[in-house]
């Protein structure tokens, strides 16, 4: 018998677990809802599906590149992705760009192969990582367009659709496919990377969000909106604001938002699992051979995502990710690719890169009391739910008299016992959690 490598034997295990898993929420999981365990054998509560699921997403390599195929393969048996989500393409690897004429000819190949039900994409090389003005990311969302590029220097470009939106469908309801790097330029810093996003998985990490205001006045425009930012998140999640060119000796980084072209002390730092970190500046998402910090050394020095430019945007904020947006969406239980997607209002320029489906602060439980069950989550987006229940776990489910309210950054719920041992809630009156935060944060132009 054939002796496996480490990393095979790795994910062999995880796949194995996986599909454990998966067995079990098959019976316990109706519509696209999510089924969660509590500390009691006889309540099971099902929540809204809230964020984007590993089936929904499909996996391109470049079967050019052994680099990309031996990251695609591990990926895909690491988040236990199913085998047709893994979609194969050729081209030749290594440079920076790629001609908009070629790409167009494998997006259009992509679209033929990839089911409807795929609502996102996961590309497994670091170059080329532009096609033309675009980034390969955004090309490959939205189909190359010089509506996404400058029409001349400082110029804005075409918006994102999903931009503040909390819709998990993209595909589905904007018929787009937001795409994500996972970047690395050997394969153990690529298994690292995706080791590291999936030990993030509802780990509800105890981080802080650094919001960190720098001496260089033309890449900290985003630091206006910070004592904002600061205050939006006061309760819900360690917010701190840092006046200096760079952070030193922290180890519970979970957030580090700042401006600057080169990020010094990352040495020093220790991101949390799932942690996600960008510097705005003009080529930082060029990756390989950028004359400022690669974007690809934030995921060296331990983060789970950020984002750079691949062509110059100018310091428009609107092409860099809102961290507002960012940090909400991500911390109510979204994938960093949905969060980061998501804060970002014009992406065309921009490259995405991390392990996709890390979700820090997913999940749920249940603490069972005599007379009710108090459920502890983040997913809940403000609105009303009604509460369903049920016998068994494939129904019916009967709606019941009780509503749940959930507030801005509510985290603790009680759920009155009627007897039935399988419960869901179903939004009544949900409120989009972004639009509620642009009530209170200034406008991002």
């Amino acid at each position: 018998m054939a002796r496996m490598s480490m990393y095979q034997y790795h994910a062999e295990i995880l796949l194995l677990q996986r599909r454990a898993a998966v067995l079990f929420f098959v019976l316990l999981t109706l519509a696209g809802l999510v089924c969660a365990e509590t500390n009691s054998t006889d309540v099971r509560l099902m929540l809204p599906g809230h964020r984007l699921e590993p089936g929904e997403l499909a996996i391109i390599v470049n079967d050019a590149d052994p680099l990309s195929v031996r990251i695609g393969e591990y990926y895909q048996k690491a988040r236990g992705i199913p085998i047709e989500n893994l979609l194969h393409v050729r081209f030749r690897p290594g440079r920076s760009k790629l001609p908009a004429k070629i790409f167009s000819g494998i997006r259009k190949q992509l679209e033929r192969v990839t089911p409807d039900h795929i609502q996102a994409w996961a590309i497994t090389w670091t170059a080329p990582y532009r096609v033309d003005c675009m980034s390969i990311t955004s090309a490959l969302t939205f189909g190359f367009d010089q509506a996404w590029c400058s029409s001349k220097r400082c110029a804005p470009t075409a918006v994102n659709p999903w931009f503040r939106q909390s819709t998990s469908k993209p595909y589905t309801d904007f018929g787009i496919r937001p795409t994500m790097a996972i970047a690395a330029t050997d394969f153990e810093q690529a298994r690292v990377l995706i080791d590291r996003g999936i030990a993030s998985d509802g780990s509800q990490p105890g981080g802080t969000a650094y919001l960190v205001s720098t001496s260089d006045r033309a890449r900290n425009v985003r630091a206006s909106r910070f004592p904002a930012i600061e205050k939006h998140f006061e309760g819900w999640l360690e917010t701190r604001i840092v006046k200096a060119d760079s952070l030193k000796d922290k180890d519970d980084v979970l957030f580090y938002i700042t401006g600057k072209a080169w990020i010094a002390h990352l040495n020093t730092l220790q991101f949390v699992p799932g942690a996600a970190a960008d510097h705005l500046t003009s080529a930082g998402g060029k990756l390989t051979d950028s004359r400022q910090m690669s974007s690809l050394r934030w995921l060296e020095a331990g983060a789970t995502g950020s984002y750079g430019t691949v062509v110059e945007p100018c310091n428009l904020p609107g092409k860099f990710p809102d961290p507002a947006i960012l940090i909400e969406s991500y911390t109510h239980g979204k994938t960093l690719l949905e969060a980061y997607w998501q804060s970002v209002q014009q992406p065309g320029e921009g490259i995405f890169i991390g392990e996709p489906l890390a979700a820090p602060f997913d999940g749920y439980s249940l603490d069972v009391e005599d007379d009710a069950i108090l459920l502890h989550t983040r997913v809940l987006l403000p609105g009303t739910y009604r509460i369903y229940s049920s016998p068994g776990p494939i129904g019916p489910y009967q709606p019941t008299a009780e509503l749940i309210e959930s507030g801005v950054h509510q985290e603790i719920y009680r759920l009155p016992r009627n007897g039935n041992p399988f419960l869901k809630l179903v939004p009544v009156t949900p409120v989009n959690a972004a639009a509620e935060h642009r009530k209170i944060l200034p406008k991002n132009d």
